[in-house]
């Protein structure tokens, strides 16, 4: 899911920044162009980490920007289907909950929590197992299985990720808990 890869690109200097420090001038253009985007062969950068090279200056006729080649590091998010995620759930909605990954939220749809029926309770911002008891609210940490996936380049924030705690160790952390002391107890 996170990761950190290595890009080479190319940054242009505008010419009201010529002057002042070459080597923080160029991280912050990093910063700008690169921070929260999006690509479907890495993932979202989540943060620049270093600069490992910038490269000669260039000059194009007409415009007074200087151009460089820059090689840095980046750690990204990326998810991938079938990956098991643990996340927060920081919204409870009548059709499931929705889970922050990181800088992306996924979608834990009421058929994909339990086996068990879940009731929506408003007022409380919970679901509820109507057997087990089992809940879900905002803030609990939970383990999940991305079973759907669909990023957006041009519009990160509409990317869709889809998850599932419908097997055996997935769910929220207390039940994970709760089923490894009845296991270690005998019961």
């Amino acid at each position: 899911m996170y990761g950190r890869i290595k890009i080479r690109d190319t940054v242009r200097v505008p010419p009201d920044r010529l002057g002042e420090d070459l080597d923080e001038i160029i991280e912050e253009l990093l910063w700008e162009n690169f921070q929260g985007k999006l690509d479907k062969e890495y993932g979202m950068i989540v943060c620049i980490e270093s600069i490992e090279e910038i490269g000669e200056g260039r000059i194009i006729e007409g415009d007074g920007g200087i151009y460089f080649d820059v090689v840095f590091n980046a750690i990204t998010f990326k998810p991938v289907m079938q990956e098991v995620v643990e996340g927060i759930v920081n919204e409870i909605v009548e059709f499931g909950a929705f889970v922050s990954l990181g800088p992306l939220d996924g979608l834990l749809h009421m058929s994909q929590i339990t086996d068990d029926y879940l009731n929506y309770d408003e007022k409380s911002k919970r679901l509820v197992a109507k057997e087990s008891k089992k809940t879900v609210e905002e803030g609990d940490i939970v383990r999940a299985r991305i079973v759907a996936l669909s990023l957006k380049e041009k519009e990160p924030e509409k990317s869709k990720i889809g998850l599932t705690m419908r097997q055996p160790w997935l769910g929220a952390i207390k039940w994970i808990q709760d089923e490894k002391e009845k296991l270690e107890s005998g019961g």
